[in-house]
């Protein structure tokens, strides 16, 4: 018997974050729900606005979390989007997210889509637009991350599905996992 398709899905957000990171995802996640069912929250340390702003820029984009780290353990999350960004350079920005990660434990998710994760333990695949490594998802870094969120829809919920929702949105698809055309140019290969 098949595993039941999710329905709930976190993302989450740090002072700093990488927007499109989110939002191309959320962008994804919330036009597939017009056909499954899903509930989609936004995860934060509190629910006061966070900013994309980090030290090399003034100004950025605020977001209202709908759920405090606190609050999203009790969500049942089947899903965790986990952005990257400037954000991630500083430790104070991610302190709280790497405690509310560790805190679900391995079991505590059933999918971890994430964007240019950095880790000693990470084997980084110089073209490749995202990895899949069991249960979890790596893109290469902003844009790819949207291409990430179609592929594991396809995985998950069928191809179909996936460039029904690609073209709902008016985005061409890179499906090509293994090929990155700005690895080049920004020195990856």
């Amino acid at each position: 018997m098949s595993s039941p398709l999710p329905t709930k899905i976190g993302i989450i957000l740090f002072p700093g974050f990488q927007l499109l990171d989110a939002a191309g995802p959320l962008d994804a996640f919330s036009l597939l729900s017009q056909q499954h069912p899903l509930e989609i929250s936004i995860l934060g340390a509190t629910i006061s606005p966070i900013s994309t702003a980090h030290a090399m820029q003034s100004s950025g984009a605020c977001i209202v979390p709908t759920h405090t780290f606190a609050q999203a353990r009790e969500l049942g999350l089947d899903v965790l989007v986990l952005p990257g960004g400037l954000g991630t350079r500083t430790e104070e920005n991610v302190r709280e997210v790497v405690e509310f990660v560790k805190s679900l434990g391995p079991e505590g998710v059933r999918w971890m889509l994430t964007v240019k994760a950095k880790h000693p333990a990470v084997q980084w695949v110089p073209k490749a637009r995202w990895v899949v490594d069991g249960n979890i998802w790596t893109s290469s870094g902003i844009s790819a991350g949207i291409d990430l969120a179609f592929a594991w829809i396809a995985d998950v919920f069928g191809e179909d599905i996936a460039q029904f929702v690609a073209d709902r949105s008016e985005y061409e698809r890179n499906v090509n996992a293994n090929d990155d055309r700005f690895a080049e140019r920004w020195g990856a290969v």
